[in-house]
């Protein structure tokens, strides 16, 4: 387990070069309470839509969450949605240099509609065509500059009209000479194609289909079908993702290894193959081996399918998979605002239902936990969120808190009402310090404060109404608060 966990932190800043179909991946989620009158289709009421890159885009987003430093080279239409992709890259830290701009078609968009946890509806915006001549040397051009410091080559292929049996061989070519692997994610039945790979990622289905088989089930059905691939189409290795199966390394001269599933628990496979492609490939860069890779990247893909959409996959969480922290006793996490997001995604797809409050918390009282579990029992998942050390001092004083948001924390994530943890507040005088700018990103469907408060005077409160949440003031157990119990430590009491 040290190795794998030295080989995740080895994976920063290493130069990762992505060339494929790049798209935008949207998902609006609503509810759906009646018919239409139109006609008998469910009218869904839209509360929130989410927008992510997709395709190669995602294998984009997981390298950048693994700490790689990774160039896309891809193909977005000149349309708003373009525009978007290319800032989303941006601001990811990924070196968008390369993606050019085709005006014959639209930047590729798939958009899924879905009513609490069931997808009703995807639809594609899309035209795939082959890219032109005059592109295809551009982009040539703009993948071989960068390609000698590179760690790693991924063609994440879409079948959307980049990655042409021209541009796939130009590029495995250039890769080859300069020493770079080349890893692919396949699309299509004809994995000729991609003669000269180091490795392809095919799922079972996709692997079915390239080798005919009607349906691939045991150990020995998958290597015979990865084996006539490696031996027909010149491609050294074959990494076949099986879902609930795990995974199966084939490579030439090699016995096969199996893998078992780690996943905890499969709730959407949306994205999982680029998570793996992408883990595997930052692997191989820091020096892994390929059985080692794969390993890593099994462990990446459970993580991935426990995750609503094409949410990518985090260093952190990888340690802490790794390093066997999902058994115990219960420990709500304590989460950055990035991280509560997508876990909030995940509730709500389920249909629960989750609740907000604040607070110092710095010496957790009767008061404390009373407020929580009655807070718990009117929502399905309790997020606690408190403020950060400095917020406190500007609250309470120089001499406050008496104990770290790191002690708060895990202190609160102990307690069976708690789900979830997370800091907000100033780090100065004269910064917004309540937590409103959470609350706004988060949305819980209820928020909760203690005391003698009206909604009136919460900051709060036209947030959550805004976008049509519930505002609950919950009674406080009267005799407790921390001041009074430090006072009362104080006068030696």
């Amino acid at each position: 387990m040290k190795d794998l966990v030295k080989l995740v932190k080895a994976m920063s800043g290493l130069r990762i070069l992505v060339a494929g179909d790049l798209m935008l991946d949207a998902f609006v989620y609503g509810d759906v309470e009646r018919i239409s009158p139109e006609s008998p289709v469910p009218v869904l009421n839209i509360r929130s839509e989410d927008m992510m890159l997709g395709g190669a885009g995602n294998v984009l987003s997981n390298l950048c969450a693994l700490g790689a430093k990774p160039s896309i080279f891809a193909l977005v239409g000149e349309d708003a949605d373009g525009e978007l992709a290319i800032d989303i890259a941006k601001k990811m830290g990924a070196d968008i240099s390369g993606i050019l701009k085709d005006s014959s078609r639209p930047t590729t968009r798939k958009t899924r509609y879905l009513a609490r946890h069931q997808q009703l509806l995807r639809t594609d915006f899309e035209k795939t065509h082959p890219l032109s001549a005059d592109l295809e040397s551009a982009l040539l051009t703009a993948v071989e500059k960068p390609i000698k410091g590179a760690g790693a080559v991924v063609l994440s292929d879409y079948g959307k009209g980049v990655l042409t049996p021209a541009m796939l061989q130009k590029i495995i070519a250039v890769a080859k000479r300069a020493g770079i692997p080349v890893l692919v994610d396949p699309k299509g039945r004809d994995y000729a194609i991609y003669a000269g790979a180091d490795i392809v990622t095919p799922n079972r289905k996709e692997l079915a289909e390239a080798t005919g088989a009607a349906g691939l089930k045991g150990d020995s059905e998958i290597v015979a079908a990865a084996s006539r691939v490696i031996d027909l189409c010149d491609i050294a290795c074959v990494i076949a993702t099986r879902s609930e199966d795990g995974m199966s390394v084939i490579c030439q001269g090699k016995e096969p290894l199996h893998l078992k599933t780690r996943a905890r628990e499969v709730f959407d496979v949306s994205g999982a193959g680029d998570t793996v492609i992408a883990t595997i490939a930052a692997a191989i860069a820091a020096g892994a081996d390929i059985e080692t890779a794969a390993v890593l990247s099994n462990i990446a893909g459970g993580i991935a399918v426990s995750k609503v959409g094409t949410s990518p996959v985090r260093t952190e969480e990888m340690l802490h998979a790794i390093e066997g922290n999902f058994e115990g006793p219960h420990t709500a996490p304590f989460c950055t605002a990035e991280q509560a997001l997508e876990q909030i995604k995940r509730w709500r797809a389920q249909g629960l239902k989750v609740g907000l409050t604040n607070g110092c918390f710095d010496i957790l009282h009767a008061g404390h936990v009373r407020y929580l579990n009655e807070a718990r029992g009117r929502c399905d998942k309790l997020i606690v969120a408190i403020n950060r050390d400095e917020s406190v001092k500007l609250l309470k004083g120089p001499s406050r808190p008496v104990n770290s948001e790191e002690a708060r924390a895990s202190v609160l994530g102990a307690l069976g009402c708690v789900d979830m943890v997370i800091s907000f507040g100033a780090s100065r005088a004269g910064e917004d310090n309540t937590p409103s700018a959470l609350v706004a990103m988060l949305q819980p469907d209820i928020f909760f404060k203690g005391g003698d408060y009206t909604e009136e005077q919460l900051p709060e409160s036209k947030i959550v109404r805004a976008y049509g949440g519930e505002v609950a003031i919950m009674g406080m157990l009267e005799g407790f608060s921390t001041t009074a119990i430090l006072a009362k430590s104080r006068a030696g009491h």
